[in-house]
């Protein structure tokens, strides 16, 4: 199984599976866009709240969640490091050589690593509880006031769903190749970063070639069934809000609403 949750669907009958596409994707991104809202630790516990209960209720496993965080181990460590040993302000913490740690750099780095960490969480727990032809749909309304402007919505939000299925397809791809590698003798854990990052340059070619081999496939698989993106088309499952979606929305409004009263009061 791959190791990541990103672009992968949890089949489940929980209450957050149930809700309307189109509700969960723009909650998803007004979440987002409130973490960058945030100025306080108290705004991140209101946000950090938010994701424990969405999770809860979407009976997701928690241990499923936490493997979208491997993927980004490297990059959260950069971002922590980053923002602990170069913000400078407040007292002094510790000294080591010519690296300084203060109180100001310690709180951006919790705050910067916070924010990574519940935006991970809230892309994966989208795409686990939503299917992707749902997902699709979603896309496709949210972008439908972008085609008076003739921007192509059906072809972006087609592509921006295959993409999002093919991550943790690449991953589980690149997984295999690195064992046929290791069985045939090549070393990727021992050695120094620059070192390691070298060995895994063999694995780009063939992982290349197996994404467009893939990407073909897929290519010929839609023209085959005579896929058009601008042809007129119906659905069999027609998207309505509920009274499920609009409690749901009281829910969210009432922690958004949290998370700028911690910004503003």
């Amino acid at each position: 199984m791959p190791r990541i949750a990103i672009g992968q669907y949890y089949p489940a009958n929980s209450p957050i599976h149930s809700l309307d596409p189109r509700f969960k994707l723009v909650c998803s991104f007004t979440f987002i866009i409130m973490l960058f809202f945030i100025t306080s630790a108290p705004g991140y516990v209101v946000a950090a709240c938010f994701i424990a209960v969405s999770i809860k209720v979407s009976t997701v496993p928690l241990s499923f969640i936490l493997r979208s965080l491997r993927a980004i181990f490297i990059l959260l460590l950069f971002t922590v490091a980053l923002n602990m040993f170069f913000m400078p302000g407040g007292d002094l913490v510790f000294r080591l050589g010519f690296i300084s740690v203060y109180t100001e750099g310690l709180s951006r780095a919790a705050m910067m690593g916070s924010r990574l960490i519940l935006l991970i969480f809230s892309s994966s727990l989208l795409t686990l509880t939503t299917s992707p032809i749902d997902l699709t749909g979603a896309i496709e309304f949210v972008l439908t006031p972008l085609k008076k402007l003739r921007v192509p919505a059906a072809e972006i939000a087609m592509m921006m769903t295959i993409a999002l299925r093919f991550i943790p397809t690449l991953v589980e791809e690149m997984d295999k190749i690195m064992k046929a590698q290791k069985a045939r003798g090549a070393d990727f854990e021992t050695g120094g970063i620059v070192k390691k990052a070298r060995s895994l340059i063999p694995l780009l070619i063939p992982l290349f070639i197996s994404a467009f081999r893939r990407a073909d496939e897929l290519a010929m698989a839609m023209e085959a069934r005579c896929y058009r993106p601008d042809a007129p088309r119906t659905r069999m499952k027609i998207m309505r809000l509920t009274q499920r979606d609009f409690a749901a929305l009281g829910i969210a409004a009432a922690f958004f609403g949290l998370i700028l009263a911690t910004r503003y009061f």
